[in-house]
């Protein structure tokens, strides 16, 4: 099997996770004897750019000549099984489904983000959760908030990218939905259920968990909508020590806040951006992982690496996290799957759980608000060890590389090489 991987790397000097996920899977790919022909592009390159090719740079999203041209040559000198896009901005466009279909390859992508429909790709502005451009045939209240690089003019190329190429992303043969959440956005785009799979992300594996460490981690980048204020508002309302230790881990434009609060209360460590040891370090001397968003966040890494690692994780009911720790089995009866929620096992193991904690098999959730993260804090704490075992296990039934590659194969062997029509 022959696979064209294209992606866009985001800036190195702004870590990705998309970067990283798109690297370890082509290594998986690779490792289980699929043949991969990167079609990589970076951000990186803009600088060292021609004068020529930076004046082409304010359409490249909406069309990348020499992207197409480049693309076009690989595949007709390769004819590959098919196409697998992640990001395409701003130097590949999402011009080169076309480009593939025109070569009779079809295309799988995967949903990291929402910028079928929302410029800034998060559904987020000014520290709330925005959808004003669901709907519309051109993201007006993107170009007026310069949602887009704070910048109306290229707020106004991104909204114009997405409005010409509504018909390019409903022509893509099959997307990769990376939670049940962007499953549902895609189905509001548009998209038949028949060309969605949902197909986690996966990380390596540690190893058999460390025993458990004591207090939370929490490691992301430090802006609004990753919560690091809301994790601080609500671990301000328990006395000095009485939760262990917070640690936090990134850097961002919240770190002022950070360390801050660090040098307020010796209850709170401030890591700074850690290397791949530091992360498993970290997470190895921590009982629970928090992943405070206030965003619809998609697929946070953090969470997959603690339920590898045994730790059970507290995060906010959106997006993709209820169903990373596995709270968001609606199909299954009331107390009967690992989505039960809190009125549910109150009585059977203990007192009764604080209202408006959901509890999952590998973890809790709750509301974006401090109130709410705050009660969860202590419950989370006191339940660590009672959740390590399924934690560790839902890692190795969903998102263990071996279980993840296999689905990502099976997708591309499910498509004919002759892609749905553009």
């Amino acid at each position: 099997m022959k696979i064209v991987v294209a992606h866009n790397r985001y800036r190195e000097a702004q870590p990705s996770g998309e970067n990283t996920i798109v690297d370890s899977e082509i290594a998986q790919l690779t490792a289980a004897g699929v043949e991969v022909l990167p079609f990589i592009r970076s951000s990186d390159e803009i600088p060292s750019m021609s004068k020529a090719a930076k004046a082409l740079l304010p359409i490249s999203p909406i069309w990348a000549p020499r992207a197409q041209h480049d693309l076009s040559r690989l595949l007709t000198e390769h004819r590959p099984d098919a196409l697998h896009l992640h990001n395409p901005y701003p130097l590949l466009s999402p011009w080169v489904v076309r480009t593939a279909h025109r070569h009779g390859v079809p295309v799988v992508q995967t949903v990291h983000n929402y910028r079928q429909v929302c410029s800034s790709g998060i559904y987020f502005r000014d520290g709330v959760i925005c959808q004003d451009c669901k709907g519309r045939t051109l993201g007006v209240p993107a170009i007026k908030h310069r949602c887009y690089r704070d910048s109306a003019a290229q707020s106004a190329l991104m909204a114009t990218t997405l409005a010409v190429h509504r018909g390019t992303w409903r022509s893509v043969d099959r997307y990769v939905a990376l939670t049940t959440a962007i499953a549902d956005h895609l189905r509001e785009y548009g998209i038949p259920d028949d060309r969605i799979v949902v197909k986690p992300n996966a990380v390596p594996d540690p190893g058999r968990p460390a025993p458990l460490g004591d207090g939370f981690l929490y490691m992301a980048r430090l802006s609004p909508e990753k919560g690091a204020d809301l994790l601080l508002d609500a671990w301000r309302r328990h006395p000095v020590g009485t939760l262990g230790t917070l640690r936090i881990a990134g850097d961002g434009e919240l770190r002022p806040l950070v360390e801050a609060a660090a040098a307020e209360r010796p209850d709170v460590i401030y890591l700074g951006q850690l290397d791949r040891a530091g992360v498993r370090a970290a997470v190895e001397a921590s009982a629970v992982v928090i992943a405070a968003s206030m965003w619809h966040d998609v697929l946070p890494t953090v969470i997959i690496e603690a339920l590898a690692s045994g730790r059970p994780v507290l995060g906010t009911a959106l997006g993709g996290i209820p169903y990373l720790v596995g709270a968001d089995a609606p199909h299954e009866p009331a107390g009967t799957g690992p989505a039960e929620t809190a009125s549910a096992v109150a009585g059977r193991d203990g007192p009764a759980m604080p209202a408006g904690i959901g509890v999952g098999e590998a973890g809790w959730v709750v509301a974006p608000e401090p109130a709410a993260l705050a009660a969860a804090l202590p419950v989370a704490r006191a339940g660590a060890s009672g959740l390590t075992l399924a934690a560790r296990a839902r890692y190795e039934r969903t998102f263990h590389p071996d279980v993840v590659t296999k689905q990502l194969i099976d997708i591309y062997a499910g498509m004919a090489r002759t892609p749905n029509p553009a």
